[in-house]
């Protein structure tokens, strides 16, 4: 029996991811720009499209927040229609293959260019689809580990069940075999409460992202944006948590001859040049990773379309190969989605243990003199 759910639960699964396809396909004669579909799901976006049935688009508008010449409007994405209108003197342009932004337009809905040609835009602080999932996300987390934490001082002394389970299981696995062997007990209990949570936020915004229906399938993790304040919080925690021995490996290398410290500095340039290609490696890594995955689920899914535009048979028949595959690199997807969070955690908590690991260079400085 929990093998036909898990059965169900799967072809349920891809009916909805292949149904939300069907329907944009519809949009233009049955043809399909897989292009723009796969790049739509992916990218971010002024209102969380739900599906397309027919000419009518299903999406929940966000608010638009935007400051132009002294200006301060707000209003719902929906009027601009879908992109298709203007309003209040802005207009969505991009879509498709390129990122939607907004733009100031004339009375012509003409775009107004500045003196080197490039299109004039307001400072824009609207939500997105994606500040619009990290919100519900984080409040999500906010009501699981709430009733976590209710079930922990009702059930005390008995065994953990439910929900209660799996969380304690990753909290002790986290702390156990990434935070404690490499910052010892002392520092272990300063930094846990940031290594956990930017454990946990990776990897149920990473898990939501996979459901192709409301309220997950937003691509929170393959934005590069939230990447980069992710890593970006990492650095700065890094910086100035890092003690004086730290940041004297940095530009005082132990072990290394003076000619290559101060007469041609190439290990002090190495090293600081490391310190800031670590926030890069933790960014890219996962936007990367994340975006890839979902770009081919996507890419096998409208295979299906394609070659149904050519026949019948022929979509039929890759429908077969095409879901067998998306099921296989779905499946591979939980566990990156796991796997990138892990990593995540992981390195974070060894930066952070290299900058306030404490420890002595004396013996190593004599022996080189």
């Amino acid at each position: 029996m929990l093998k036909i759910k898990y059965f169900r639960f799967v072809v349920l699964f891809f009916a909805m991811l292949t149904l939300g396809f069907r329907a944009a396909a519809s949009e233009d004669e049955g043809k399909i720009d897989a292009g723009n579909l796969i790049i739509g799901h992916i990218t971010d976006s002024y209102s969380w499209h739900i599906c397309s049935i027919g000419e009518k688009h299903i999406s929940i508008p966000l608010p638009v927040i935007l400051i132009h010449d002294g200006n301060f409007d707000v209003f719902m994405s929906s009027k601009f229609h879908h992109g298709h209108e203007s309003y209040k003197g802005y207009k969505i342009v991009g879509g498709g293959t390129s990122k939607e932004r907004i733009v100031c337009v004339d009375e012509q809905d003409n775009v107004i260019l500045d003196s080197e040609g490039k299109a004039v835009s307001p400072i824009d602080l609207s939500m997105t689809k994606t500040a619009a999932s990290i919100i519900l996300s984080t409040i999500l987390l906010i009501v699981i580990f709430m009733s976590v934490r209710k079930s922990c001082l009702k059930n005390v002394g008995k065994a953990p069940k439910g929900m209660q389970s799996l969380i304690e299981i990753l909290v002790l696995f986290i702390k156990e075999q990434v935070v404690l062997p490499i910052m010892g007990e002392k520092r272990t209990n300063k930094y846990l409460p940031y290594i956990l949570t930017l454990f946990f936020f990776i990897f149920f915004c990473n898990i939501m992202g996979l459901i192709p229906f409301f309220p997950g399938g937003v691509n929170v993790t393959g934005n590069i944006c939230v990447t980069a304040v992710l890593a970006i919080i990492t650095f700065l925690i890094t910086t100035f948590s890092g003690n004086k021995h730290y940041w004297k490996d940095i530009f005082n290398t132990p072990g290394v001859p003076w000619w290559l410290k101060w007469g041609l500095p190439i290990m002090p340039i190495v090293e600081f040049v490391g310190m800031l290609t670590k926030p890069f490696v933790l960014c890219v890594r996962l936007f990367a990773n994340m975006t890839a995955g979902h770009i081919v689920v996507l890419g096998f899914i409208t295979l299906i379309f394609i070659f149904g535009n050519m026949s019948p048979m022929a979509g039929y028949g890759v429908s077969i190969v095409s879901i067998i595959f998306s099921v296989f690199i779905s499946a591979l997807e939980c566990l990156v989605c796991f796997i990138q969070a892990y990593v995540f955690a992981m390195l974070t908590t060894l930066y952070i243990g290299m900058a306030t690991e404490e420890h002595e260079h004396h013996e190593v400085e004599k022996s080189v003199e």
